[in-house]
C-alpha cells in the first residue's frame, strides 16, 4: 500500500487513483478582545477553533480507478458522519466531516465521459468533546 497517500473512511486517495495535487490545512485558535480604558486592549484565549483541510487533484479515469471515484466521495460525504482521517504514513488524524465536494470534468471521449476530472474536497475537523 506505498501509493497510499491518505484514506478517509473507506474512500482511499492514492498515487494510482484519485491524487490530490495539494493539501492546504488551516487550524485556528481563537482570542477574545477586552477593551480596557486608557490601555490597549487585551487578548484571552477563548478556546481552539476550526481546524480545515482543503484538497485538490486529479483522477484520469481510463488510467486507474474508473469514472465513480468521485461519486465514492459523494457517497462518503453523504453519510454525513464523521470518518477516520489517516494519512499514508499511518498517522490518524481523528475524525473529520466533507463539507463539500466540487468536480470538474474536461478532455471528453465517446458519449461524454470525461477523461480528465477534477476535484475540491473541504473537510473539517469534527470535535464530540472527547
Amino acid at each position: 500500500m506505498a501509493d497510499v497517500m491518505m484514506k478517509l473512511g473507506q474512500f482511499t486517495f492514492s498515487v494510482d487513483t484519485a491524487a490530490y495535487q495539494s493539501l492546504n490545512r488551516v487550524t485556528e485558535y481563537r482570542w477574545a478582545q477586552q477593551d480596557r480604558i486608557g490601555q490597549s486592549p487585551a487578548l484571552q484565549d477563548v478556546g481552539p477553533g476550526s481546524d480545515t483541510i482543503n484538497l485538490q487533484g486529479v483522477i484520469y479515469p481510463a488510467h486507474k480507478g474508473g469514472l465513480g471515484q468521485i461519486d465514492t466521495m459523494r457517497s462518503e460525504a453523504g453519510k454525513r458522519k464523521p470518518l477516520i482521517l489517516v494519512d499514508g504514513r499511518g498517522r490518524v488524524h481523528g475524525r473529520w466531516v466533507i463539507e463539500r465536494v466540487e468536480e470538474e470534468q474536461g478532455v471528453f471521449a465517446a458519449a461524454g465521459a470525461p477523461r480528465k476530472q477534477n476535484f475540491r474536497m473541504q473537510l473539517r475537523k469534527y470535535d464530540d468533546g472527547a
